[in-house]
């Protein structure tokens, strides 16, 4: 099949992006890992001994990071649609999170310990058909804060890309219902021409029965 402009185009920018250069330079399997190295750095998510579930896995940079920095005492379980190489100190989840067999699987994995921190790197199949993408993409955001706020430690905290579109607000809204503070990150690693948005929120509200 003939390659189009577009996909000319794509390419181009995606052997020159400097990090995608550093990324193969540093041994990362994506450019990604430096949207969660930069984000830690500025808000210090990770820590030594953390129970951490990375949703949205593959190809794995952001479980590399999570992996390198809670340790041998620590734990990463990472989930995806798409077979993950083995990386070290990472446990691998292969199904779709959106099934509730998958989602048993990983809740078997935790054997009832709390998390620390779920970061969620989550994106639907792109379509080209904009509502129907945005809906996809919340919806999977939607089950990853349901999942957050019923296994996240009182002190946990959660970290989720959005794509800025119908439901982002009302999307922060109820985040500011479960966390007790919830800010925007745009990583410089994030492309400008993205309409990605990391949402973090720190220290999960108990509700009271």
């Amino acid at each position: 099949m003939k390659r189009t402009k577009t996909s000319k185009q794509w390419m181009h920018e995606h052997v020159t992006d400097p990090y995608v250069q550093r990324a193969q330079k540093e041994g990362y399997r994506s450019r990604a890992a430096y949207k969660l190295l930069e984000i830690d750095e500025r808000d210090h998510l990770l820590q030594p001994g953390m129970v951490v579930v990375d949703l949205g896995a593959t190809p794995g940079g952001w479980s590399q990071v999570a992996a390198s920095r809670v340790g041998q005492s620590g734990k990463v379980i990472a989930l995806d649609l798409l077979p993950l190489h083995p990386l070290h100190g990472v446990e691998f989840i292969l199904g779709d999170f959106r099934e509730d067999s998958v989602l048993a699987q990983l809740e078997e994995r935790l054997g009832g310990r709390q998390v620390g921190l779920v970061i969620s790197d989550m994106s639907p199949n792109i379509s080209g058909i904009g509502v129907a993408d945005q809906a996809r993409a919340m919806h999977l955001a939607e089950l990853a804060l349901d999942f957050s706020v019923r296994h996240l430690k009182p002190e946990g905290v959660f970290l989720v890309k959005l794509f800025q579109g119908v439901g982002f607000e009302d999307y922060i809204k109820l985040m500011r219902s479960h966390f007790a503070r919830v800010v925007t990150r745009k990583p410089n690693a994030s492309r400008d021409r993205s309409s990605e948005q990391y949402l973090l929120g720190m220290g999960r509200l108990e509700k009271l029965e």
